[in-house]
């Protein structure tokens, strides 16, 4: 069972924006998930998203924090006034060595994530000795605490390419878990990404 929530919010959001997605491609990896070159195209992809959502500083946004995906959703929410709440399944330390730095340019990944906390208004949270797999565990502590804030105002959006290939803890995973719960789904193909 995960956590509680760590969010005792000072205001009741209009809508939870959950996040799950691919992270940069590490150098090399063979088939291409979201390798670097895309990551514009994702970013402009994520923002129309936001937009369609009307996305606003009386929402939240939920994610873990890991390159690709994760930041690119938390630095146009931050843009868009959204309070982003990161909640990583790993110890910081841990999480920047496994989802952050392998990526490619993995260096200017964690500069950007280091960048991000700055301007969040919540530290980012921790599970710290987590039973099973880490990731699966992080994922229903995004979805447990995103249900926290109601159930009718869960929107995932998700950047993936469709295959049940990254195993438990996936955004796969994630998925299932958010149509199981009827939450509102806006799916970025990065297949279809150019």
């Amino acid at each position: 069972m995960p956590p509680p929530s760590p969010l005792p919010l000072p205001f009741e959001p209009r809508q939870t924006l959950l996040f799950s997605g691919h992270r940069i491609d590490s150098p090399g990896r063979t088939p291409p998930r979201f390798p670097p070159h895309l990551e514009a195209a994702a970013a402009a992809r994520i923002a129309e998203a936001l937009d369609a959502l009307a996305a606003d500083a009386s929402d939240i946004a939920l994610t873990q924090g890991a390159s690709g995906g994760d930041l690119l959703f938390a630095e146009a929410c931050t843009q868009r006034g959204v309070p982003v709440q990161l909640l990583l399944p790993l110890p910081e330390t841990e999480f920047i060595a496994q989802s952050i730095l392998p990526s490619a340019d993995g260096e200017r990944w964690k500069k950007r994530f280091l960048d991000l906390k700055t301007r969040l208004p919540w530290p980012p949270q921790s599970l710290q000795s987590p039973d099973g797999d880490a990731f699966e565990r992080g994922n229903l502590w995004l979805l447990a605490t995103a249900l926290a804030c109601g159930a009718d105002k869960l929107r995932l959006i998700c950047l993936w390419n469709g295959a049940d290939d990254n195993g438990p803890g996936g955004t796969a995973h994630m998925l299932r878990e958010v149509k199981r719960h009827k939450g509102r789904i806006i799916r970025i193909d990065t297949r279809m990404l150019r």
